[in-house]
C-alpha cells in the first residue's frame, strides 16, 4: 500500500489549496447523552482518529481528510461545543473526550485505531492512550506537549482563556483561524467553522489544557508513537524531546522551515510522515 501511496494515491496538494475535495462516505451526527456530535468518515482501510485543539475544528483537518482518505479510513469529528458539535452541560475534559472518542468507535463498529492530535489535541491522545490502550493502534503527535510547564505557553493559554468570552471571541477566533491558515480560502473556512463554536466550551477546554500533565504516566504507553513538531517551533522543542524521552516506542521527526501549524502550512510531508508510520506499525 505504501508503493501505491507514492506512485499514484497522492493527491496534488496544490489543487487542494484553492478548495475542499470531499471523497468520503458521510458526515453525521452522533448522540451522546443529549449532545449532538458532528463526525466524518472518508475512504476505507485502517481508521485514523484525528483530534483538534481547543476553538479549531475537524476543519483544520481538511487536507489530512482528502488525501489520507484514499488509503485509510480517516475519521474527524468536532469536540463537544466546537463547529459543528452542540453545547455541553458536562464541562470540557479530557476524560469526557476520550470517551466519547470511544463512543464514536463504538457507534462506527470500529475496534481499534490510530489517535492523531494536534497541539492540545495531541495530548488527548496521549490521554486516550493512557485510559483505553486496547482501543489505540498508535498516535501521531503533531506539535503536541504532555504537560503545559514553560512560562511562554502558560502565559499564551492564560490570555487565550480570559479572552475567551463573547465580546471578545471573534477576535480570538480571527488570530487562532488566522495563525492556521495557508490560504484567504482556508482561513475562511476555519473562521467560519470556529464561530459557530460555543464559547463556554471552548473556554472549558483551555482551562483543562493549561492544568494538564500527564508526563509521569508516558513510560506506561506501549504503543508506537510518531513525534512531529516544526523545526521554527523552539519553544516547543522541549516538549518534543521529553516526549522522545520518556515515551519507550517513538519517533521524533522535525520538519524544516516551519513553526507549530502543521497540518494546514506542512500537508504533504506530514501526511508522507502519516502514511509511512501507519504502513510500519499496521
Amino acid at each position: 500500500m505504501w508503493e501505491e501511496w507514492k506512485l499514484g494515491c497522492y493527491v496534488n496538494t496544490t489543487i487542494l489549496k484553492g478548495f475542499y475535495l470531499f471523497w468520503g462516505d458521510f458526515m453525521a451526527m452522533l448522540e451522546l447523552d443529549g449532545v449532538s456530535l458532528y463526525f466524518s468518515v472518508m475512504g476505507e482501510g485502517t481508521p485514523i482518529v484525528f483530534i483538534h485543539p481547543p476553538l479549531l475544528t475537524s476543519e483544520n483537518f481538511r487536507y489530512q481528510s482528502a488525501e489520507l482518505s484514499h488509503a485509510y479510513k480517516v475519521i474527524t469529528f468536532d469536540i463537544r461545543g466546537h463547529g459543528r458539535s452542540q453545547y455541553s452541560p458536562k464541562p470540557i475534559t479530557y476524560y469526557l473526550i476520550t470517551e466519547d472518542i470511544t463512543r464514536l468507535l463504538d457507534h462506527l463498529g470500529i475496534k481499534k485505531a490510530f489517535l492523531c492530535g494536534y497541539s492540545t489535541g495531541a495530548s488527548l491522545a496521549l490521554e486516550f492512550m493512557l485510559n483505553y490502550p486496547e482501543r489505540a493502534l498508535g498516535s501521531i503527535i503533531i506539535s503536541g506537549m504532555s504537560e503545559s510547564s514553560d512560562f511562554y505557553l502558560r502565559q499564551r493559554i492564560s490570555l487565550v482563556v480570559k479572552l475567551a468570552k463573547p465580546a471578545t471571541f471573534p477576535i480570538l477566533a480571527k488570530a487562532i483561524t488566522y495563525g492556521n491558515a495557508d490560504s484567504n480560502e482556508t482561513f475562511k473556512t476555519l473562521y467560519d467553522a470556529a464561530v459557530k463554536g460555543d464559547v463556554r466550551n471552548i473556554k472549558e477546554y483551555f482551562q483543562f489544557s493549561l492544568n494538564y500533565d500527564c508526563t509521569d504516566q508516558l513510560e506506561d504507553i506501549k504503543h508506537p508513537i510518531l513525534l512531529v513538531y516544526g523545526k521554527k517551533n523552539k519553544s516547543f522543542h522541549r516538549y518534543a524531546n521529553l516526549l522522545k524521552d520518556k515515551l519507550p516506542f517513538s519517533d521524533l521527526n522535525f520538519i524544516d522551515n516551519l513553526k507549530h501549524q502543521i497540518p494546514t502550512k506542512a500537508s504533504v510531508e506530514l501526511n508522507r510522515l502519516i502514511a509511512h508510520f501507519v504502513e510500519e506499525h499496521n
